[in-house]
């Protein structure tokens, strides 16, 4: 097939451009390589070392003997975007091109604004593309699970089936995201869902839980096709955060009570999800929900684990609690569905105490690039 991988050159892209590449398709990514600017914005960086796209995708090729096309440009700007899809005609189209992070959405006014004319215009402007110019192409959307937010009650796949004054209908689950960037999912989603109803195009919205993990098995091959690690407290998930800690000596601190609990999964199950989405594609004018993610652990399991690794490596990081900078519940219910990927076929990889020393192993090979003053919260919600 030929795929658009859109935000190829990011931490969840570029390790699944690879591995549908090897996989025999014919893959484009199309990135505006922002990502990059936004680490020079926050002096921050990867903890590995990343080559520029370019040098990825010739090392790539020298490797495999296997191209893949690239286009930069930014998504907002629809005449590019429509140039690049009657260039490549693609069959799927995989967005991962938008900004990620719930802490960088809530900085200010500014951030905020950019965030969701970002996220929701790029992807208002890739359905439009996919309706006027491909409109066979099916759209594989990046979601969250945090456009659920923790309610108290089971979180469902999408839909939920409801009984009301005698009467019963399936409606979207109801939506309580806790950022600026979350919010911007949900209008993604919202725009999406009505595309496929209003123009019959078809679509699959992955809700992803947190991602762990470095390597992939194209990753491995060359370290100039190593995948970000990305530990600061705006880009950096919680459990890279606790390892780049560990690794200098800190503190592990975690926001409040501790208590708070999401859905993770495996990078080697992210790229998984994309190829049974693809490999299985939904109908037309069909709305599919999927939530991408194997286990669900609480920010208080995440700092025992790794300091159960930090200690047998030698390292003796204690587990402190800090004022939370978010406004979140810390002790609440969570229980979400997580069944429709794995009756396409996906086999989870688990997080075990073997994948967390792995990384941890990465992180202290890359220490001394490792910017301290990074690792603790200076973004509040209020």
């Amino acid at each position: 097939m030929k795929i658009i991988v859109a935000g190829g050159d990011g931490f969840c892209g570029w390790p699944t451009a690879l591995y549908l590449s090897n996989q025999g398709h014919d893959v484009i990514i199309l990135d505006s390589l922002i990502r990059r600017k936004w680490d020079q914005e926050l002096h921050s960086n990867s903890l590995t070392p990343i080559a520029n796209l370019d040098q990825r995708i010739t090392r790539w090729q020298e490797l495999t003997g296997k191209k893949i096309k690239t286009y930069i440009g930014d998504l907002n700007h629809y005449d590019f975007l429509r140039e690049v899809l009657i260039q490549t005609k693609p069959d799927a189209f995989v967005h991962f091109a938008e900004q990620r992070s719930a802490p960088y959405s809530m900085i200010d006014r500014e951030h905020a604004v950019f965030t969701q004319v970002n996220n929701v215009v790029g992807t208002l402007n890739v359905l439009y593309g996919i309706k006027e110019i491909v409109p066979d192409c099916h759209l594989i959307k990046l979601g969250s699970m945090g456009e659920y937010g923790t309610p108290n009650i089971d979180i469902e796949e999408g839909y939920l089936n409801v009984i009301h004054n005698g009467r019963e209908d399936t409606i979207p689950y109801p939506k309580q995201p806790g950022s600026f960037y979350h919010l911007s999912k949900v209008h993604d989603s919202h725009n999406i869902m009505f595309a496929t109803k209003a123009w019959k195009i078809r679509a699959t919205d992955l809700n992803q839980g947190v991602v762990y993990g470095l390597h992939t098995k194209e990753t491995l091959m060359d370290p100039m096709l190593v995948n970000r690690l990305d530990y600061d407290a705006v880009f950096g998930t919680v459990l890279n955060r606790f390892l780049a800690q560990a690794a200098v000596g800190q503190n592990l601190t975690v926001y409040g009570k501790g208590g708070q609990t999401r859905g993770f999964l495996n990078i080697m199950d992210t790229i998984r999800c994309i190829e049974l989405a693809i490999d299985n594609p939904a109908k037309h004018g069909d709305f599919r929900v999927f939530n991408q993610f194997t286990e669900e652990f609480s920010v208080s399991d995440l700092a025992k684990k790794v300091q159960e690794v930090a200690r047998a490596k030698g390292f003796d990081p204690h587990i402190t609690h800090i004022e939370n900078p978010r406004i979140e519940k810390e002790d609440h219910y969570y229980h979400a569905a997580h069944s429709k990927l794995q009756d396409l076929g996906l086999e989870p990889h688990l997080l075990t105490y073997q994948v967390l020393s792995d990384i941890f192993v990465s992180v202290l090979e890359h220490k001394d690039r490792l910017l301290k003053d990074n690792l603790l919260p200076n973004i509040r919600w209020a």
